[in-house]
């Protein structure tokens, strides 16, 4: 090899230098150019953006604003600044709203969990008809709430229902259900479950499929049982999917409305009166906008405390391996 040839093939084993370097490293945009390029973002953004504007973010910034002002939604506001905020918070009705809505939380989350992930596990067994049957459990989400609320009204009907007939064949008397004080809020419960079970089942499903059955074959070797197995391969496997449903859950669970309008008013003796339903009426009943603003406000700040906990507190026992 000739000295030029050397000197060649060392240039280009060598490492760049600091020159070649800042060639291949990116240039810096002018400011012109950032605005350009954002403003070719968010074009593209644009079709999400204006909903996102117009139907969320629009509505949250009046609210707020209405939040700090007296409106019958007739005559001009009057600002009165924190005392909605004030009155609220020392005001009992409002307190047992809450306290209702934390009833019906306790009451269907494990109740819509736990129905759920037993749909999950049945139907990710080899069976026939699965699909058929995947597509059966999860008609009740896509039906609408006015509908199922209608339908659980009759079954759970004291007088003529199917459900206090049926519980009247083996012996039992059936409860007021919704007519009951003590009994409205499990019959909303109950209907609620019924309807979001295929939700949860298809998501926790989803979650079971990503599992690696050399897993199960392992500790079924190893002698595990079904029960031992599912706490210790299953149940952590699928902390992910399960994160997601108890952080959807316990939103939607704050913002129920729909099934307690329906079904009981929030009656009777407002023993089912949830904080939504106080929103509505303190709007269209009495005419406190304002107020009402407000409790949308404090339920806003109560979601996104427990939210934010719940992320907080994922590193602890979920597994995202």
């Amino acid at each position: 090899m000739t000295l030029s040839a050397a000197r060649v093939a060392a240039s280009a084993e060598a490492p760049p230098t600091a020159e070649r370097a800042s060639e291949r490293a990116p240039r810096r945009r002018s400011p012109k150019q950032r605005v350009k390029y954002a403003l070719t973002i968010a074009l593209f953004l644009l079709p999400s953006l204006v909903p996102l504007l117009a139907f969320i973010i629009g509505p949250m910034i009046a609210a707020a604003w209405t939040s700090l002002h007296s409106w019958n939604l007739i005559g001009p506001m009057k600002w009165v600044g924190l005392d909605n905020y004030r009155t609220l918070l020392t005001d009992p009705g409002t307190q047992q709203a809450f306290l209702h809505t934390v009833y019906y939380i306790v009451g269907y989350l494990p109740l819509v969990y736990i129905g759920g992930l037993a749909l999950a596990l049945a139907l990710n067994a080899k069976l026939k008809g699965r699909a058929l049957l995947r597509g059966v459990y999860f008609l009740p989400v896509v039906t609408s709430w006015v509908v199922v609320a209608l339908v659980w009204r009759w079954l759970l009907n004291p007088s003529v229902g199917i459900v206090n007939w049926a519980l009247s064949l083996i012996g039992i008397q059936g409860p007021g259900w919704y007519t009951d004080p003590a009994w409205s809020m499990p019959s909303i419960i109950l209907a609620s479950a019924w309807k979001d079970l295929g939700f949860v089942m298809v998501i926790l499903l989803a979650g079971l499929q990503t599992i690696n059955p050399d897993l199960y074959e392992a500790a079924e070797i190893d002698g595990a049982g079904w029960w031992r197995r599912l706490f210790s391969i299953t149940l952590p496997m699928l902390s992910p999917s399960t994160f997601f449903v108890i952080v959807l859950s316990l939103i939607n669970g704050f913002q129920v409305f729909d099934q307690v309008y329906v079904m009981t008013g929030g009656g009777p003796n407002n023993s089912s009166r949830v904080v939504v339903q106080e929103v509505y009426d303190l709007t269209f009943r009495y005419g406190q906008a304002g107020m009402a603003s407000a409790l949308s406000w404090l339920l806003f700040i109560v979601i996104l405390i427990i939210t934010l906990i719940q992320f907080r507190g994922q590193k602890r026992w979920v597994n995202y391996a």
